[in-house]
Order: C-alpha cells, then structure tokens, then sequence
C-alpha cells in the first residue's frame, strides 16, 4: 500500500472525527434546531478565523460559497441558487435554513457543510496544514472546563 494514502487517509479520518465530536460536544444538550444551527455557524466563524490569515477573507469567502454549493446536492437545504448576497449574508441564510431543518437534520447538513470545506481547502493546501491550522477550531473543552459545566 503506498505510504502517502495512509498518511492521507489518516488525516482525512482525523478531521472527519474531529469535527462530528466537536459538533457532537457542542450541540449535545441543544434543545433544537435552531440552536445547533448556531452552533455550526459559530463553529465555522471560528474555522474562518483562523484560516483568514493564511488565504485571506476572499479566499475563505469563495471556499465557503464552493462548499455550500457542493455540500446542497446531499443537502438542498444548504443553499438556493438563486440568492446572492454578502458573506454575512450568507452566512445568516444558512444558519436560517439550519434552524427551519429536524435538529438531527441540521447537525448531519453543518457537518457534512464543515467536512465539505475541509476537504476542499485540504485539497489546495494540503490535509497536514489543513488540519495543523483548524485544530483550535475542534479541539473539545478541557476537562476542567467540562467538569466546570457540570457543577
């Protein structure tokens, strides 16, 4: 087997489980839709963050909106063709489309929407950067902090 799958396959696997289990942290005691679509966008303002400084806001803008489109042929919700808009914009459109959807629908749309994303920007950047980069974004609460919540 070529060494260079593994390692991609292993990065690949990495991300996908990083973001269900941050989602699934996340969203776990959200009472509905609405408030899981804030999450996934709360979420996705955080990956922006942090990737905006190694491709610029233009370039998230336009790997958003490519994802968006890519992520809408599983999940019509994600986007209507026929709206434009600014990103803002877009984005409180989607976090609107989320919240309209069943909870579990609305988390299974924002992760394959946050997955689609990082695929595509591992594409142009590679998966190790990729993931070097948006790991805060994932990283769950320390123990501390969850012990915290639960007092």
């Amino acid at each position: 087997m070529n060494p260079t799958a593994v390692a991609i396959t292993t990065h690949s696997e990495l991300y996908r489980e990083a973001i269900r289990r941050t989602l699934l942290h996340r969203t776990q005691v959200a009472p509905d839709a609405s408030t899981v679509a804030k999450t996934i966008a709360g979420t996705w303002l955080q990956m922006a963050d942090l990737l905006a400084p190694v491709i610029g806001a233009q370039g998230v803008d336009v790997l958003f909106r490519r994802s968006l489109h890519l992520a809408s042929s599983a999940f019509p919700c994600l986007v209507d063709p026929g709206e434009q808009g600014d990103d803002a914009n877009q984005l409180a459109i989607l976090q609107a489309r989320l919240a309209n959807q069943s909870k579990d629908d609305a988390a299974e749309a924002g992760y394959n929407l946050l997955v689609t994303f990082t695929e595509l920007l591992a594409s142009l950047i590679g998966e190790a950067l990729t993931v070097r980069i948006l790991q805060p974004a994932w990283e769950s609460p320390s123990p501390a902090t969850e012990q915290e919540t639960e007092s």
